[in-house]
């Protein structure tokens, strides 16, 4: 049977609420965090059999540093158990994930963790899968400035040869196209520097289900918001 709604092709997801989940049950934020994961983990086969060619999820910003020692350090050890839980899954069904932002000042340990499961599921068609952490849009669009311009210092490049396409072409996006869709949950309307320059026509579907409490018939509700949306792109 067709479906009844348009599947974005690259669906962006900024995973809200986790805390405030905790809270409203009287229990610690990192227990919200905890049960984040299982619902991430049941949002990617969702969207791997909706058919989702690329989900991006956003886990971890380069202003999360700033949030108690103690549960920064729960977010990191989450991401070893995700990747030593999730490997088999994601190989198993054709999975490819990838990890976006910066790994400067992340501990060894953890990139090695990194490296191993981007090379173990590189060869997944399926969906490409991309967990932005220690992310911040501005430092990537930064990132790629700097890259452009060491490339005209060299030599390498001149300036009236930098264009829209020699800038994505330096993100951490780079070989994915930009998001169709992009879900927040816990109603907030925000940005929160998530794929500032991927995002210039990405459509929004806010919700105020905590991440959570997100399943696949918001999931479902959310395609089909995006299927009646008229996506001009600037023109008529």
């Amino acid at each position: 049977m067709l479906k009844d709604y348009i599947v974005p092709r690259h669906l962006g997801i900024i995973m809200d609420g986790n805390g405030r989940w905790a809270k409203k049950r009287g229990l610690l934020r990192i227990n919200g965090h905890k049960e984040g994961m299982l619902v991430l983990k049941r949002t990617v086969e969702s969207c791997k059999n909706l058919g989702v060619d690329f989900l991006t999820v956003y886990a971890f910003s380069t202003e999360n540093w700033k949030r108690p020692k103690l549960e920064v350090s729960f977010l990191l050890n989450l991401l070893k158990y995700y990747i030593n839980s999730e490997l088999d899954y994601l190989k198993e069904n054709n999975v490819s994930l990838r990890f976006i932002g910066s790994r400067i000042g992340l501990d060894k340990k953890i990139i090695s963790m990194m490296e191993m499961i981007e090379k173990e599921t590189s060869n997944g068609t399926e969906m490409i899968f991309s967990i932005a952490f220690n992310y911040g849009g501005r430092m990537e669009i930064s990132d790629s400035v700097k890259e452009i311009a060491l490339m005209v210092k060299n030599g390498n490049l001149l300036p009236e040869d930098i264009n829209e396409d020699l800038i994505t072409n330096h993100l951490y996006t780079k070989n994915i196209p930009d998001p169709d869709l992009i879900i927040r949950t816990s109603g907030e309307f925000r940005i929160s520097n998530f794929l500032l320059w991927q995002s210039a026509y990405s459509e929004y579907y806010i919700t105020d289900i905590l991440w959570p409490e997100f399943n696949e018939e918001e999931l479902v509700k959310a395609f089909k918001v995006f299927s009646a949306r008229n996506r001009r792109f600037g023109g008529i």
